[in-house]
């Protein structure tokens, strides 16, 4: 029996092993090599990766500092200009909400249709967030009120109507707002009763919701048919940052009601 403790057995399988390493080296060495430097160029790709989008991000959120003091200067044409180029060029969370910014400074100057253009881009815009895909929504129907039929309100309102929904009260008051105008006023109750019942009703909202069903009484007694004004704007792009339960806080991007005291422009992006 050999004794595995002698120097000469243990030399001997050293040899043996170094030989196999030598093969399989032989073999598989370049894949091995290969591999490391994978790993050594994929990390250093992430470093930079993340070095460039941070510098990036710095880059286009002063560049939208800098377009939101032209607005609140009043010279809508250069931030216009400038919310463009972030829309079209910057990372998609500053491009969306400059593309919100973009439309506000349209409204003041009372180009609904380009405003409307964007809102209406962004809403059917999949790769947007959520919260700002409806309020885009929400902003583009505001829109349409007046000169849209009830079924087309209906269309672009119905989205935001569910449960959990941020605008769904706000969409209710523009729906039923609709829903008065056609003469449909039990769509029009059935639309506004929750939303009279909801504690977290802000007083505003709850004063146009009391003129509305005041037109819908009215409307039932043989009076006008038609509900006051038009309602005031939706809730701005700031306020889609931090949404309470009572969504119906007027908007930046004022609509006919642009003369709220409550109306406030886009914020800086985080």
């Amino acid at each position: 029996m050999v004794d595995k403790n002698d120097a000469a057995f243990r030399e001997l399988e050293d040899e043996m092993r170094r030989e196999r390493f030598a093969a399989l080296w032989h073999q598989y060495g370049i894949y091995v090599i290969l591999l490391a430097a994978a790993v050594v160029v994929g990390v250093a790709g992430s470093q930079l990766w993340q070095t460039w989008s941070q510098s990036r991000a710095e880059s286009v959120g002063t560049e939208y500092e800098t377009a939101v003091a032209l607005a609140h200067a009043g010279k809508t044409e250069e931030a216009i200009a400038a919310f463009g180029a972030i829309s079209t060029n910057g990372p998609k969370g500053f491009a969306t909400l400059a593309s919100l910014s973009e439309a506000s400074a349209y409204l003041k100057q009372n180009r609904r249709a380009e405003a409307f253009a964007i809102f209406d881009r962004l809403a059917e815009d999949r790769s947007t967030d959520p919260l700002l895909s409806n309020l885009a929504r929400l902003q583009a129907a505001s829109l349409r009120l007046g000169d849209a039929d009830f079924t087309e309100m209906e269309n672009r309102l119905k989205p935001l109507l569910g449960d959990g929904n941020a605008w769904r009260f706000r969409a209710s008051e523009l729906l039923a707002t609709a829903a008065l105008t056609a003469g449909k006023l039990d769509e029009a109750r059935t639309l506004l009763t929750p939303l009279i019942a909801d504690p977290n009703l802000s007083r505003g909202a709850s004063e146009r919701i009391d003129r509305l069903m005041s037109g819908i009484a009215a409307a039932e007694l043989g009076g006008t048919r038609s509900g006051p004004a038009t309602p005031s704007p939706a809730p701005s792009a700031k306020a889609a940052e931090t949404p309470a339960k009572d969504t119906s806080a007027p908007a930046a991007t004022a609509t006919p009601a642009e003369n709220d005291k409550n109306a406030e422009t886009p914020a800086s992006a985080p």
